[in-house]
């Protein structure tokens, strides 16, 4: 585990960390990267870089949680660059922040490379959180899976930018993208753009995005099998980020994880 903590008195600060990661041929790692503030009221800009550049065979597992201060700015870059048969995983989970700008970047410069890009990020008051992802297939028979969900509350806002590029030379690809977001207020406001960018001709690639409030449906259902109108909102939120913070291998990181989404939104644990 690597954490960051900014540490910020009467003016702000700059903190530039670079974390960078040589996963050598055959081996296994998981990484857990946090930022954080040492006080609440600190102003911190963060510029943060992690390079990984996983050797044939190497199987890394990265997961970033931004818990910054509502007053902090973060903007990180996240390049991952693949050879053969490697597997890279990322969980990138932003709770905090007065901007947020998460760019992650992964290369599949390998025949058989596999590539998983999962995020989740859960915005209150009236702050911007700004995620862009590109997946490139650079080499035939990678797959790739990307799930990306938003939960906005207040007057937050989100950006999602998720790019899937297969180069000449990639046939056999197999990539998948998904967007989905979950609008708790009216003003709250979220812009999705998914992309494809193909050009070889034997791909399965597949891309989607969906923004919409709870389900009425599923919250009618729970509340006519004596569950409270509160309780079962809760619930439906819960499921909404399990999806993706289930794929966190550690199980003190996701908990710690779903605890944040929990006080940022002013649910009852």
């Amino acid at each position: 585990q690597v954490l960051f903590v900014s540490v910020a008195g009467a003016d702000p600060v700059l903190v530039t960390p670079r974390l960078v990661v040589h996963a050598g041929e055959a081996s296994q790692s998981t990484i857990v990267e946090t930022h954080a503030d040492a006080s609440p009221d600190g102003v911190a800009v963060v510029n943060a870089v992690v390079d990984i550049h996983l050797k044939a065979g190497a199987f890394v597992d990265h997961v970033k949680v931004q818990r910054q201060s509502a007053a902090s700015f973060h903007v990180s870059g996240t390049f991952a660059h693949l050879e053969r048969s490697s597997t890279f995983t990322s969980h990138a989970v932003t709770v905090g922040g007065r901007i947020a700008r998460n760019d992650i970047i992964a290369v599949l410069d390998g025949e058989g490379a596999e590539c998983t890009l999962n995020g989740l990020y859960v915005g209150n008051g009236d702050g911007l959180i700004d995620t862009h992802t590109t997946i490139d297939h650079a080499k035939a028979h990678c797959p790739s899976h990307e799930v990306y969900k938003g939960i906005m509350a207040g007057r937050s806002k989100a950006v999602f930018n998720g790019k899937i590029l297969v180069r000449l030379d990639a046939q056999k690809t197999d990539a998948k993208q998904t967007n989905k977001a979950l609008l708790l207020t009216d003003d709250a406001q979220i812009n999705s753009k998914p992309q494809l960018e193909i050009l070889a001709d034997d791909v399965k690639c597949t891309h989607g995005a969906t923004v919409g409030q709870l389900d009425e449906d599923a919250l009618f259902y729970l509340k006519a099998r004596g569950i409270g109108a509160i309780d079962a909102r809760n619930m439906l939120i819960h499921a909404f980020a399990d999806d993706v913070l289930n794929g966190i291998r550690a199980d003190l990181v996701r908990k710690t994880t779903m605890t944040l989404v929990e006080q940022v939104l002013g649910l009852p644990s």
